[in-house]
This record gives C-alpha cells, structure tokens and sequence, in this order.
C-alpha cells in the first residue's frame, strides 16, 4: 500500500487552493467591471482565471440540478428524496409532483463506481423522466464514511442492488451502465435463482465488461497487465486525517482520474486550450460548455480498496462471471436462471473502455432466456461516454430501451403521444460476425443506427 500518495496529493490541493480561489475572485471581479472585462486584456485575464480555477479537483457530489421536466406537454416538478440509504449508497428517487394519472414505469438506474459521482448520468436521468419513474444509486465517497461502518466490496455492490431492488418492488426496470453490468447480471441471476417476487422486469446492460477477452481495449490490457498485488502495494491507500473516512484503504479518485487523462491527454489539452480561446476571442457559450464538462469530469470520488482490488480481480484478471466461477458471498452465480428477466444490451461502435462484445457476451451467458427476451444495439458513431449520454442516446438509443421497457412492462402505464419514434438508418447492418465491429457507414447521416437482436429478433417484432 503506498501511505504517502493520498497525504501527499492532499496537501498540494490545499496549497493550490488559495490560488484557485483568488483567480475565482479576479474572473468575478471583471464580471462587475465591463469596462476591463470587455477589453482584449481583460477577456484574456478571465479565460486564463477559468483556467486556474477548473485546475483543481472536488470530491463533493454536484448537484443534480432537474428541478422540473416536461411530462406530456406540462412541466411539472422534480424533487429529489432518498427512498433507502446504506453508509455507502442512497437510493435517490426523483419524485414529479402532480405524477399523471397512471403509473410510469419504474426504473433503477445503477451508476457506476468508477471514480466519479452518480450525476456523470445527468443526461441519463433527465432523458428518461418524461416517461419513467426514475431511482439512481448515489454512491457515498467512501473518503466521507467512517472506517467503523465496515468494508465495501464486490459483494456489497451486488447485495446493494438487490435490496435497492426490492425496496422499489415488483416489476423494477434495471439500467446498468459500465462496470455495474457485472454486478447487475450478477444481482438478477441471484433472485432468479432464489425466485425472488421483486427480480426485474427488464435489465438494459450499457458498455459493460462482461467479458472483456472479447476484443480487449487498452484498459483491459492494463488491468491484465500486472499481478493483483501489484495494483495492491502501487495504488492503494489510505484516507488521510481530518476527513471522516480517516485510515480506511482507498483506490483514490484523483489516480483513476489521472489514469483516464493520460489515455487521451492530447485532447483533453486541446480541449482546454480550446476553452481558453473561446472565452478570450471566441464564442463564450462553446467555452461555457467545455467548462461544464469538466466540472463533472473533475469531481471524483475515491473507491474502497475492496472494492477496486475485488473487480479488478474478478471482472479483468480471472473473468470469472463468462468463465462461470463468480461467488457472491459463498453463492455461485448461475445466470442460466434468468428466465424471467427480459434483456438488453447496448455497445458502441468507437468504445475504448468496453468494446463491441464484451457487454454482447451476457445474451449468451442467460442461455435459457427466450430469445424474444433479448434485445442487442451496436450504436456507430459513438464512444463510451455517447452510449448513455448527448445526441444520438437521446435521438437512437434511448427509444429502443424505453421500447423494451414498455414492451416488459407488467403493469399499465403512460405512454406519452409525444415520444419520439426510432429513427432508423438508411443502411444496417444486421449480424455482424461475434467479436466484429460494425462496417462504417458511408456518411454521417447513415451513421445513426446499427441494430441488430441475439439471437437475432427485433423487441418491437415480438408477440409476447
């Protein structure tokens, strides 16, 4: 376990700090006064004062920020409650006052514990409430919970989501995005197996490492890279003294952060040099944007060294849920139980993270679901983070899973006269080899959509 690196990143952050705040200051300052702000000098002082100030990391969670949305033509209020709580994870309902007259599907959207806060899925959640009842799991950053509430690991995640489930109840729509796919796959086969009266209705698996032997990406090859015990004495550490959490053994936030950065380190720079023009000569909307972005991205949260050593085991290193040796305290996981659970799963045609096939594999792995159960989408044109946020989740993806949501949903609910129908491509592609990545289309206009169903059916054609 490295002991120096949280203490020492600490105390450079709190020394950065009155700089941060004094460029916070000066960049408000030529806010009041126009006269300097609106000169050349004075917007080039503001842009690099942004700079400065976005520089830093925050380990509190942002706000979500959905105060209203539109449900069927008339903007209604969200209000944000806690239905259930661990010491590690709320379960945050977003409740619409003046709800229609018949019930929205439910749905628990599991956010991954990746490093970053549950709003990295604002798009997610904003996209879906006009037409679901929607719950999120809101991750604790472990930094803020006391080493005496015990240890959070593989398990923990995976019994997390199965009395988040139950709390919601009966007929529960799952949507899992990246890495929780396992432990989601993981959850349903457990109350499958235990005919569980709360196992899902439907469970949508987006960019997620089931198998990641499947065409493995650069961060699969890391995780492979090197024995488990190295990742233990290299990246583990422990919280520091003077926050709640003090001692307890992390994978801290800022090192996944620093991780992910150095994968693409030449965009992000230009994408900060990009902001700094916008706001100095350009448009200050487009450097408004960019700003935005990475005050999300920036916002990290630490994860338990149990948790982060125990998937990084599992899920990377041992692929134990493809290779059928997945325990969950003492229980194997036998996902050929799903029998009820309808499935889909969606990828994306430019993912670096999770390739096309790895989040593919769990149509196999549920062998005995019937095929009019199982739904796959390959999305061109997108990356990771495109597969459950921006342009085409909203316009391609986003109809499909609420299709199928609709289509495995138990009980009578709204359908809104003003959804917006899929929009399908002028050319397809329908399947693809295993383990092949979809053929370019010939323009951006035809890249919208490529689907196609395992074992090859499309959810809207079936009949029940």
């Amino acid at each position: 376990m490295n002991l120096l690196s949280y203490p020492t990143y600490q105390a450079f952050a709190n020394m950065m700090l009155p700089f941060r705040h004094g460029a916070s200051i000066v960049s408000s300052t030529l806010d009041l006064w126009p006269e300097m702000g609106d000169t050349p000098q004075g917007k080039s002082l503001r842009a690099t004062c942004d700079l400065i100030t976005l520089s830093g990391l925050t380990h509190a969670r942002p706000p979500f920020d959905i105060p209203t949305i539109e449900v069927d033509g008339k903007t209604v209020d969200v209000v944000e409650e806690v239905t259930a709580a661990t010491p590690f994870c709320s379960l945050l309902h977003f409740r619409k006052d003046h709800a229609p007259t018949l019930p929205q599907p439910r749905v628990l959207v599991i956010a991954p514990m990746s490093g970053h806060f549950a709003t990295l899925l604002r798009g997610t959640v904003h996209t879906m409430l006009s037409e679901h009842d929607v719950y999120i799991t809101d991750w604790h950053n472990p930094r803020d919970v006391p080493l005496a509430q015990g240890r959070f690991g593989f398990d923990e995640f995976v019994q997390t989501v199965i009395d988040f489930t139950e709390t919601i109840g009966e007929g529960t729509h799952l949507l899992a995005v990246c890495q929780p796919t396992v432990a989601a796959l993981a959850a349903v086969a457990l109350m499958a197996a235990d005919n569980n009266p709360a196992q899902p209705a439907s469970m949508t698996l987006m960019a997620g490492p089931i198998d990641t032997r499947i065409n493995p990406t650069r961060v699969n090859e890391l995780a492979k890279s090197k024995p488990i015990e190295w990742f233990e004495d290299n990246l583990i550490s422990a919280v520091p003294f003077g926050f709640a959490g003090a001692s307890r053994r992390v994978y801290p936030g800022f090192v996944q952060l620093s991780a992910f950065m150095s994968m693409n380190l030449q965009r992000h720079m230009d994408s900060f040099a990009t902001m700094h023009f916008e706001r100095a000569k350009g448009d200050p909307k487009k450097a408004d944007a960019i700003q935005v972005f990475y005050e999300e991205y920036f916002a990290t949260m630490d994860l338990t060294a149990d948790f982060y050593l125990e998937t990084v085991d599992t899920v990377f290193q041992k692929h134990a849920l493809p290779l059928h040796t997945l325990e969950v305290r003492g229980r194997k996981v036998d996902t050929s139980a799903i029998r009820r659970t309808a499935l889909m799963t969606v990828e994306g045609e430019k993912d670096d993270i999770c390739a096309v096939g790895q989040t593919l594999a769990a149509q196999d792995l549920c062998d005995k679901l019937r095929p009019y159960l199982k739904t796959h989408h390959v999305q061109t044109g997108v990356g990771h983070y495109g597969v459950f946020n921006g342009r085409r989740w909203e316009r391609h993806i986003y109809p499909r899973v609420r299709s199928m949501i609709q289509d495995n949903e138990p009980r009578a609910v709204v359908v809104s006269p003003r959804a917006q129908p899929i929009q399908l491509a002028a050319s397809s592609l329908v399947n693809p080899p295993p383990g092949s990545a979809p053929a370019a289309p010939a323009t951006d206009e035809e890249a919208t959509v490529i689907s196609n169903v395992v074992p090859l059916r499309r959810n809207s054609a079936s009949s029940g």
